[in-house]
């Protein structure tokens, strides 16, 4: 059960962020890219990463690792807005916006989340 607690304390965290920044990001961009469900992607990812680096190179509490990991960063990050986004901007006739989103996604997500390993396993 406590488990499951430090999950919920970073998801209660990592789900207003999500939201919080996607607001704050999309309010200063008059664009169909969803360039703040791709910020807190790419943000997550290296957090991810970063935590994944520092667990396989020092002993990293599971208190640590699930309420940053599974809450914080699984709350943050979401496959389901970018494929939403992704249907929306096709069904808008946005095609070159939906390569670029997903090409972008895809490239940073990844990028970021080795970015992230390399300077948590330095640490």
């Amino acid at each position: 059960m406590t488990g499951l607690l430090w999950v919920c304390l970073g998801a209660a965290l990592g789900a207003p962020g999500r939201y919080l920044v996607d607001r704050a990001v999309q309010a200063r961009h008059d664009s169909v890219m969803p360039w703040g469900t791709m910020l807190v992607n790419v943000v997550g990812s290296f957090a991810l990463g970063v935590l994944t680096g520092l667990s396989t190179s020092h002993e990293v509490p599971d208190a640590v690792s699930l309420t940053l990991g599974m809450g914080l960063c699984g709350a943050l990050t979401t496959y389901s807005t970018f494929g939403y986004e992704m249907f929306r901007l096709l069904e808008d006739g946005a095609r070159r916006s939906a390569v670029l989103n997903a090409g972008i996604s895809l490239v940073a997500g990844v990028g970021f989340a080795a970015l992230g390993y390399a300077l948590g396993v330095a640490l």
